[in-house]
């Protein structure tokens, strides 16, 4: 893959010659250019002309970025791959993509000749691919058997057909596929093929590695003598779908599987690169024709709850629905993989950003801590109209022994007492507790999650939401070596960030630094927002993404503990 002539995803790209619909999506002529989209970047509604006969390339290389509504138009020629991955760590999203024009086998840089999507062998990020239509590509489909030695790959209602070597290609224990097709059929895909021996590839290949999961999901092998290949030791366990045809190997765990696989495109996937580019979904049930009455009938009973945040604070947010509920990227809405749910709940943290979610039923409850704002398709809604503004109840039952304990949550915590909180010999910082109980039960009421109970002498029972929690299940993170300070004590607006180690991270107080109860951490990552203050972090590993925006300081100290 040549790397000559890159471009970012921010900058202005060579070959533009406008778009076809303003509105909609720009057009980009391909020229033998590289897109690169580094950390935090969004490279949407594109049309990338392959009329021209030459290639572009997609370089994503940094995490928490995302291609979305891009169409690949006409018949590729060229020996490299249309997008490919190197990022090192963090969350990636391709959602509806059209690469389904195909390519022919004209160039020899590499064995099989060109391919649609490749998960370098360096990347080790975590991605989604969602609603992407791969068809007709000689050297994989989905090229992700890297993942087996670091990062994932997740397909949610992709279409592939016809592809060399594989169309689903994984290898990684975090690897899923879910209601998703692959198959083959008699297609002649021309001259650019002659001779090619593996024209029908094995729609789905399972490489040497932890366990993928496999949910609703339908393959059929056509021509090519296996719908599906478990390389050497690799495995798969399958739910529900379908596959016809040949399985080799002797590492798939089948479930509710039958032979008769539903090989129409999923709803929402796009049957063209303008549909694609333009935003449009697909409900078709052949490929190319869609469905327009059906696509009204899914989406009638669904709702869209929009969270737009603030950047003068981070804003804090939990629902629940009492039916189905989805992440979203309509209105310019991320997809935050932060984001916790669970039942019909939701919980999450925005600040000058928007988090956006599809539901079904109807809202049942809904905390808001900071100055976002929540809108119900469209219309602007009150949290005091839907439950307690503190939903949460803890209950420390004292067992006769003085004791002495702290409670931290990740939102608001309050007294639920008619006394003050001093006459109870109790201290509320925020988001913390500290107090003492010895036969009597102290109450309190939050807003977000429970992350630790410490006990510094003595023991009570602990009961959350009326059920009784092991206190141990929340305890202090261990004393971590390194620490990381982000001041903004000396600038004039606030400042957010986002920071990713390969280790533990843990909100830390060294020196004038403060607890930021607005700060989210999950999985290695951290977000939040400084303002005239200090935000300080213990962490172990190394440090990888990080993105700023604002002016406030940022100091890594290592082994700071020794000095």
């Amino acid at each position: 893959m040549k790397l000559a002539g890159a471009t970012t995803a921010a900058t202005a790209f060579a070959g533009t010659v406008g778009a076809a619909d303003e509105a909609d999506y720009e057009t980009i002529a391909a020229q033998g250019q590289v897109i690169r989209i580094g950390q935090g970047e969004t490279f949407e509604n594109k049309l990338i002309d392959l009329t021209t006969g030459d290639s572009v390339v997609l370089l994503v290389e940094g995490g928490n970025s995302t291609i979305r509504n891009v169409g690949f138009e006409g018949l590729h020629r060229g020996d490299g791959f249309m997008i490919s991955i190197t990022a090192p760590s963090g969350d990636v999203l391709i959602e509806n993509v059209y690469l389904g024009d195909g390519s022919t086998k004209e160039g020899e840089s590499f064995v099989h000749g060109p391919g649609a999507v490749f998960y370098h062998k360096d990347a080790s990020c975590d991605m989604t691919f969602r609603h992407c239509n791969v068809q007709g590509w000689p050297n994989n489909g989905f090229y992700c058997s890297n993942t087996a030695s670091g990062g994932s790959a997740h397909f949610d209602r992709c279409y592939g057909k016809n592809n060399g070597v594989s169309t689903y290609r994984v290898g990684g224990g975090d690897d899923e596929i879910v209601d998703s097709v692959a198959y083959n059929d008699d297609t002649d895909y021309g001259p650019g093929w002659g001779g090619y021996t593996e024209a029908h590839g094995r729609p789905v290949w399972v490489w040497p590695g932890d366990t993928v999961s496999i949910e609703n999901s339908h393959f059929a092998d056509g021509p090519y003598p296996h719908a599906m290949v478990l390389r050497g030791s690799g495995t798969a366990q399958m739910s529900g779908g379908a596959i016809e045809g040949n399985v080799q190997g002797s590492g798939l765990e089948r479930t509710d599987v039958s032979s008769s696989p539903d090989l129409s495109v999923p709803d929402g996937t796009p049957t063209s690169a303008v549909e694609a580019a333009s935003g449009g979904a697909s409900d078709s049930t052949t490929s190319g024709e869609t469905d327009a009455a059906t696509d009204e009938d899914d989406t009638e009973d669904e709702q869209l709850l929009l969270v737009e945040g603030d950047s003068a604070d981070v804003t804090r947010y939990e629902f629940a629905v009492d039916g189905s509920v989805e992440q979203a990227t309509t209105d310019g809405a991320t997809i935050d993989s932060e984001d916790e749910f669970g039942d019909g709940s939701v919980r999450g943290v925005v600040a000058d950003w928007k988090d956006a979610f599809r539901f079904e039923g109807e809202l049942s409850s809904l905390t808001v801590d900071g100055p976002g704002r929540v809108l119900v398709d469209g219309e602007d809604v009150d949290p005091a109209d839907y439950g307690e503004e503190l939903p949460h109840e803890l209950e420390i039952d004292g067992r006769g022994a003085p004791t002495s304990y702290e409670i931290t949550v990740d939102g608001t915590i309050e007294l639920d007492a008619d006394e003050d909180p001093d006459d109870e010999a109790t201290t509320i910082s925020g988001s913390t507790v500290q107090s003492s109980v010895t036969d009597s039960t102290q109450e309190f009421r939050f807003s977000g999650a429970l992350t630790d109970v410490t006990f510094t002498d003595g023991e009570a029972a602990v009961f959350l939401d009326g059920e009784r929690i092991d206190p141990a299940a929340y305890g202090d993170t261990e004393l971590l070596p390194h620490a990381l300070v982000i001041d903004g004590s000396g600038t004039d607006d606030p400042t957010s960030y986002a920071v990713t180690v390969n280790g533990t991270i843990v909100k830390a107080d060294p020196g004038e630094a403060t607890i930021d109860t607005d700060d989210t951490i999950a999985d290695g990552t951290v977000r939040g927002v400084v303002d005239t203050e200090l935000d300080a972090y213990w962490f172990a590993g190394e440090l990888g993404d990080f993105s700023l925006c604002g002016n406030a300081a940022v100091d890594v100290q290592y082994n700071a503990r020794d000095q």
